[in-house]
């Protein structure tokens, strides 16, 4: 009998542990878009561009919708700790064209990636640090 309960105690403890990771979603920006993948067109005539670094990541966070609707959202919550910001974001409530993840590139965001979530997506946290690289941050993202 007591086999049978340790038995059933740890495949509780399992399913528990397998409903919690699929309930949490993994999104993660690329560190930096390569120099090679940026061009410019239609430069002004008589001048050469040249890139020889890459944009490096500087911001992230969720947006309603496709990148074009530029559907910024505010954090719903900030804390600071040790050298680091978190930034909340409650995802609640309607979003018709999508949850979407956008990651901006470059000291001033020039350069943006997006990517959509999953629409059970109701909870977003994003950790800011320092990166090595002017006006780098690395960021860690925790969707719910």
């Amino acid at each position: 009998m007591q086999h049978k309960c340790l038995l059933t105690g740890a495949a509780c403890c399992i399913f528990s542990l397998f409903a919690q990771a699929a309930v949490s979603a993994s999104y993660a920006c690329p560190k930096s878009v390569p120099a090679v993948s940026i061009s410019l067109n239609s430069v002004p005539t008589g001048w050469i561009p040249f890139i020889d670094s890459p944009l490096y990541l500087s911001a992230a966070a969720p947006i309603d919708g496709a990148p074009e609707r530029r559907g910024q959202l505010v954090p719903s919550g900030e804390r600071k700790k040790k050298g680091q910001t978190t930034l909340s974001y409650r995802l609640e409530g309607r979003y018709p064209e999508g949850k979407w993840l956008q990651c901006s590139y470059g000291v001033h965001g020039e350069v943006t990636l997006s990517k959509r979530m999953d629409d059970s997506v109701s909870l977003c946290q994003f950790t800011y640090r320092k990166g090595s690289k002017a006006g780098q941050n690395e960021i860690d993202i925790d969707c719910r």
